[in-house]
């Protein structure tokens, strides 16, 4: 169950870091923040962020085989990283419809899937 708990957090997490990271791109597109100094905007992103840790930590602190959990510290960052993508693809293809998968992205795509498929190889 650890390793679904992990994986559930880190799907949690990396879909407030999209937010945090590229939310404010879209409020800046539709007029809410364009007139927000810089570090209104660094706020804004700081406060989705810690919900972005509130989930980070406990996934890793979970998943961590040190910890108990199934998955080693390689192993973690790979699925994360392929998580991140996933999420990056889907919220940007919702918030920002311009922005359209192209056979090379999903070619690295497959290749991160490879990735996570060689970090797990016995």
């Amino acid at each position: 169950m650890n390793g679904i708990y992990t994986v559930c957090l880190l799907l949690l997490s990396n879909i407030f870091m999209t937010f945090a990271w590229y939310g404010h791109l879209r409020l800046q597109q539709t007029g809410t923040s364009s007139n927000w100094p810089l570090i209104g905007v660094i706020a804004f992103s700081w406060v989705i962020a810690f919900f972005e840790y509130c989930c980070q930590v406990p996934a890793n602190r979970i998943g961590f085989e040190g910890n108990g959990g199934p998955f080693s510290l390689v192993q973690l960052k790979v699925i994360q990283e392929c998580i991140s993508l996933i999420v990056f693809a889907v919220i940007a293809n919702v918030m920002f419809q311009g922005q359209e998968l192209h056979w090379n992205h999903c070619l690295a795509f497959l290749c991160l899937i490879a990735a996570v498929y060689l970090v797990f190889m016995k």
